[in-house]
């Protein structure tokens, strides 16, 4: 790999030569610009206003434009003569726990390679020492005429440099967040924890940029004088009126997705129809059943009734014999009197 940048880490007292070179590589497709008319290559060319006419880079410097319009020029040799530790230097200032660093620091990445076999051992020293602490080292350099800050961690056997932004270039998430006041009940969460468990975790190293491969069918279509693909239909997306509903959709189709079932999901089967003989269907068990306890029913209470009558009916004969045998005993006591 090509180094960017040549320096030396400071380490104390300890002086590591290395290298800087790029940790990340862009696989994005670029595009030049054109002229729709005739597919003319339109390019940008570089003109000096004093003199009118296209400089080539080798006359191409840098320069400062101050308050008045004024242009100070500002040559590689005053950018390397800063009176700055950091010029040609990353210079270790701290160790701190990696979680203390916010991700919304980290920039470009890079790898730091010892420079020559005088670096190797204090190289193996520092990587070492930060593989024991289990933190990572802070520190600021100066790169592409800016000093910025670093942390240094440590990756398989190499020692790798992410860039940081400076604190205060990290703007703060002011208006971010809804105004309203959000009330989540438990059983939401526990349906987004459902959901979160079911799409589990993924390997990095499986996705891949579809994007870019799309492109790239369009291009090679075109250049074999073919139509390009036809982009799929949209999904069509809706109002969520019920985050509920919407939580427990999002639930199921994860499980199919993987080819799970879902629990509550029965598999129902019709049974066959019988073949009779005759004309008409006959009449569904449900109904027959139903008729069958009706009738059941209707011939219960018809007993019922017939049994209270007869004993009303008891009741009454036992009544009318009583009565007859005190009369014929009030009959025989009067007849014995006159006598």
């Amino acid at each position: 790999m090509r180094s960017i940048w040549n320096g030396a880490i400071s380490f104390g007292l300890v002086s590591i030569p290395i290298k800087l070179v790029n940790a990340t590589e862009s696989h994005s497709i670029s595009f030049r610009q054109i002229h729709t008319e005739d597919g003319g290559r339109i390019r940008y060319r570089k003109f000096c206003e004093l003199e009118d006419r296209e400089v080539s880079g080798a006359e191409i410097g840098k320069g400062y434009q101050d308050a008045d319009g004024t242009i100070i020029p500002i040559s590689d040799e005053d950018l390397a003569q800063l009176p700055i530790p950091t010029a040609r230097t990353i210079e270790i200032v701290a160790f701190v726990p990696s979680d203390r660093i916010d991700p919304l620091q980290m920039d470009a990445a890079y790898y730091l390679a010892a420079s020559g076999a005088p670096a190797a051992k204090p190289y193996t020293l520092l990587r070492e020492a930060l593989k024991r602490s289990n933190k990572v080292a802070i520190a600021k350099f100066a790169l592409r005429g800016r000093e910025r800050l670093g942390m240094l961690r440590v990756v398989g056997d190499a020692i790798a440099m992410h860039g940081l932004l400076w604190p205060d270039e990290v703007r703060a998430p002011e208006g971010v967040a809804p105004d309203a006041d959000v009330t989540v009940r438990d059983k939401e969460l526990d349906l987004a924890d459902a959901l979160m468990d079911t799409l589990g975790e993924v390997d990095l190293a499986d996705l891949h940029d579809e994007y870019r491969e799309a492109v790239e069918e369009v291009v090679a279509a075109k250049a074999a004088g073919e139509a390009p693909p036809e982009a799929p239909e949209p999904a069509k997306g809706g109002k969520v009126l019920d985050l509920m509903a919407a939580l427990e959709s999002s639930v199921r189709a994860a499980k199919e997705s993987r080819g799970e079932r879902p629990a509550e999901e029965a598999e129902v089967r019709r049974l066959p129809e019988r073949k009779t003989g005759r004309g008409t269907p006959k009449q569904p068990a449900g109904k027959k059943s139903t008729a069958k306890k009706t009738t059941a029913g209707k011939s219960t209470a018809a007993a019922h009734k017939s049994t209270a009558k007869s004993a009303q009916a008891a009741k009454k004969t036992s009544a009318a014999k009583t009565a007859a045998k005190k009369t014929a005993a009030k009959k025989t006591a009067t007849r014995k009197r006159s006598a």
